[in-house]
């Protein structure tokens, strides 16, 4: 009888405590408020849990394309509209493959306008317009050497980033010829940076 008296007193205890909880918490307006807006965020975050289920499909990627040299008007036909959406640009002389930075480069990205062309004067002067790329073939003689630096720096970084497919040709240069053991090697160079990373 004595552990049943003991049992009750506990359980109004219990009771007595979370009934102190409960009415302290609804007691004012403030708490209400805040008790809301944790219902809320535990809602997001396990609705927020259940939608990442799903991966978005990943695209597949393009075959690499053959080392080539390229003139402007053929890096023109680079510029992410085609069927296979590859983007091209050039830098410093050099053409990279930037297909898997199409958010950035491709149509609609904040870089959309360096696609299938030569960006070196654009990079080099931090200009976004179109005042910055040429229609014609551009030595860039009349940058200063910071700019030319900045060039270099831009250069450097899509060489790391990005696939180099060739050059960029100037008026009546012609195109090197390049081998499949040049791609293989090249192919091969990047297997091993990709493993050292």
């Amino acid at each position: 009888m004595a552990d049943e008296t003991q049992q009750g007193s506990t359980n109004e205890a219990n009771t007595g405590f979370l009934m102190g909880i409960f009415s302290e918490l609804l007691g004012s307006p403030l708490n209400i408020a805040l008790l809301g807006v944790c219902g809320f965020l535990l809602y997001k975050i396990i609705s927020g849990r259940r939608n990442t289920g799903t991966p978005a499909p990943k695209e597949p990627e393009l075959p690499p394309l053959k080392k080539q040299d390229f003139t402007l008007e053929q890096l023109r036909e680079y510029d992410g509209r085609r069927k296979d959406g590859r983007i091209l640009i050039a830098v410093n002389g050099k053409v990279f493959d930037v297909t898997k930075g199409k958010r950035f480069y491709g149509p609609g990205g904040p870089y959309g306008l360096f696609s299938g062309h030569d960006a070196s004067r654009a990079l080099a002067t931090f200009s976004l317009g179109e005042e910055a790329l040429r229609d014609e073939y551009d030595d860039l003689s009349d940058l200063n050497s910071m700019q030319m630096d900045s060039v270099r720096e831009w250069e450097m970084q899509f060489t790391e980033k990005y696939v180099y497919i060739g050059k960029l040709l100037q008026p009546g240069e012609q195109a090197t010829e390049y081998t499949d053991t040049e791609d293989e090697q090249s192919e091969e160079k990047k297997d091993s940076e990709k493993k050292s990373n």
